[in-house]
């Protein structure tokens, strides 16, 4: 007993630092701009009921056919960020989960569909209101993986105001060429209810498709503004986005927009997207310090 005595202590002081942040799911927000309530889930560090304190925020958005439980249950998203946390690696932090349904994170080009402006006018207002955030641009960030990580790349350049930085895990990033060349029943399923129906070739670049084009946004958008956001882009080398995603990346550059850039071993998979979300943690943690 002598002998395990040290060993108990030093387990039992592990064990009480490595505290262990609060997943709630699923929870609803009504938003009058969508007309329906959204659901989001939340991470809230684990001394957010002991304190008085306010945290910064990190919106993490999820993947096509995915919601706001992704990150949770596949992603392992409590897990890394108390390890993340725990370790000093990142500072605490609120993650946001919200559910996006297929919306792109966009405004539809009928105007029938208003998620930019839901998230932007309504979700972020909300949370501020209803958590102890520091509400100010130093301490919001926003990060998410394949059409969240396109949503997180559109929502930061068309808003700069309001996020300091912007991880985009292989993300959605498409060339003109690709668009016009996708096959009509991908376009239908995927593309229609944002861009339009039944177009096809080059009547698929519309004035709303560039103006919610990543590409395009960068290569017309004042880069004093773009700027002012720190940018994180990560995409697997067997990934099929990663040609867009280096596009984007010699883009930013030409343009000179500061910018982390990495193509690592994976592809398009949860296992990929585990492994980097401590660095988006990390990164982000670096965007909110001053």
């Amino acid at each position: 007993m002598k002998k395990l005595l040290p060993f108990l202590i030093l387990f039992i002081s592990f064990t009480s630092f490595a505290q262990q942040g609060i997943i709630k799911e699923s929870l609803k927000v009504k938003s009058k701009l969508m007309g329906k309530d959204i659901k989001y889930s939340i991470y809230l560090p684990a001394d957010y009921d002991k304190t008085n304190r306010s945290y910064p925020v990190l919106y993490l958005l999820h993947g096509y056919s995915d919601d706001e439980t992704g990150w949770t249950q596949f992603g392992l998203a409590q897990e890394i960020a108390d390890k993340t946390i725990n370790s000093g690696d990142a500072p605490a932090m609120i993650i946001v989960m919200p559910d996006a349904e297929v919306t792109w994170y966009m405004n539809t080009f009928d105007g029938k569909g208003r998620y930019e402006d839901f998230f932007t006018e309504e979700f972020i207002p909300f949370i501020d209101a209803n958590y102890h955030t520091r509400a100010k641009k130093e301490f919001r960030a926003i990060a998410g993986l394949s059409m969240g990580g396109f949503g997180t790349l559109l929502l930061a350049t068309k808003h700069p105001e309001l996020f300091t930085s912007a991880s985009a895990l292989s993300s959605a990033v498409r060339t003109d060429e690709d668009m016009m060349a996708m096959p009509d029943e991908r376009w239908e399923s995927r593309y229609a209810t944002i861009y339009g129906p039944n177009l096809k070739g080059t009547a698929r670049l519309t004035d709303f498709y560039y103006k919610n084009s990543i590409l395009k946004i960068i290569e017309t958008a004042s880069p004093e503004k773009l700027k002012t956001v720190r940018y994180y882009i990560d995409c697997g080398d067997d990934d099929a986005l990663v040609k867009g995603n280096m596009i984007l990346h010699a883009s930013m550059m030409e343009k000179g927009i500061p910018h982390e850039f990495r193509v690592r071993d994976g592809a398009h998979t949860w296992t990929y997207w585990r492994t980097a979300l401590p660095e988006v943690l990390r990164f982000t943690g670096q965007s909110f310090h001053r």
